[in-house]
């Protein structure tokens, strides 16, 4: 009699195969497969940009506030071009005129339309807040990353110039230098950039702290990679999300600050115009003309709020774990 096979038994294929006897086990869900499971999206396949956008399109107050932020930027650009008026020109049929339909924001004392000037102001609002942003951002992130990655001696000085940019009054400082040494545009930008930038370095000195010790940094370094490499390399762009979300804040601080600035009469000066030293020439007829002051209010309230929610969904976007359930 010839001896048959013993009989084999099929394993299932849908978990794991426990050997000793104990039959298929259930596995366990990863935590990225329950998040997928909540968000009701798949994760196969998807780049880290796909998947914040698929987060950021979800914030629906920071895409409402992306929109309307550059509506805003878009007519503060182009609404001028398609105006008959000049913003230094005035219109002497017309001094210290509510809206009307010839000029939709009214006139100034002199003659001049709002409307145009309004925009025009915008426009250089948003240049400055632009150029703070960008400035402190870039001082911030090279004296955060030094002090977070070297440490020792030169961690303590940046750390003690920290501690004392943040004690300095900042608007008292920015009235003495301002009307020191005057007030234009650039200049403005200049000394909002120098007083602000403490906040992004800290950090990012927080985040070099962090990241300095983990595996990739230590490869790195065992491969022989320089200071400056491993430090704008391999450990700056982990530390990209919380910089563009303070950046993106700092744009409406900015935008207060010289607003500030320019209600006290030392901000960016006339002929120029900016939302603040509109307030500014219109608050001593607020009561006769209340919309020539709150129309530029509005406009600067408004764009802080946009910048707001456009760095909370920024936030909960590069950062899944800060995301709201």
């Amino acid at each position: 009699m010839s001896d048959s096979p013993p009989p084999t038994t099929a394993t299932p294929t849908g978990g794991d195969h426990d050997p000793t006897g104990g039959g298929d086990r259930p596995v366990a869900p990863t935590e990225a497969a329950l998040l997928a499971e909540r968000e009701g999206v798949a994760i196969v396949g998807r780049s880290f940009g796909r998947q914040t956008w698929d987060r950021f399109r979800r914030h629906r107050l920071a895409i409402f506030a992306t929109v309307f932020l550059a509506l805003l930027a878009l007519s503060f650009w182009i609404g001028p071009v398609f105006s008959s008026w000049d913003p230094l020109t005035p219109d002497t049929s017309a001094f210290r005129q509510g809206p009307s339909r010839e000029h939709p924001f009214g006139t100034d004392p002199i003659g001049r339309d709002l409307m145009v000037r309004t925009f025009v102001g915008g426009r250089f609002s948003l240049r400055i807040a632009l150029f703070v942003a960008l400035l402190t951002t870039a001082i911030g992130t090279v004296l955060g990353a030094t002090a977070g990655y070297i440490g020792g001696i030169v961690d303590t000085l940046i750390d003690q110039l920290t501690n004392l940019f943040l004690l300095i009054p900042a608007l008292v400082v920015l009235l003495v230098v301002a009307n020191r040494f005057g007030s234009s545009p650039n200049s403005i930008a200049f000394l909002l950039a120098i007083l602000l930038w403490p906040t992004i370095a800290r950090v990012v000195r927080g985040l070099f702290l962090q990241y300095k010790e983990q595996e990739f940094v230590l490869a790195a370094k065992a491969a022989g990679a320089r200071a400056p490499r491993i430090m704008f390399r391999h450990i700056l762009p982990n530390t990209f999300g919380p910089i563009v979300v303070n950046a993106t804040l700092l744009i409406g601080t900015a935008i207060i600050l010289e607003s500030t600035l320019s209600f006290l009469g030392v901000g960016v000066q006339a002929p120029t115009p900016t939302l603040g030293n509109l307030i500014f020439e219109s608050k001593g007829y607020i009561e006769s003309k209340p919309s020539a002051v709150f129309i530029p209010g509005g406009f600067i309230v408004a764009i802080t709020l946009c910048v707001n929610f456009l760095g909370d969904g920024l936030r909960d976007a590069l950062d899944p774990t800060t995301r709201r359930s």
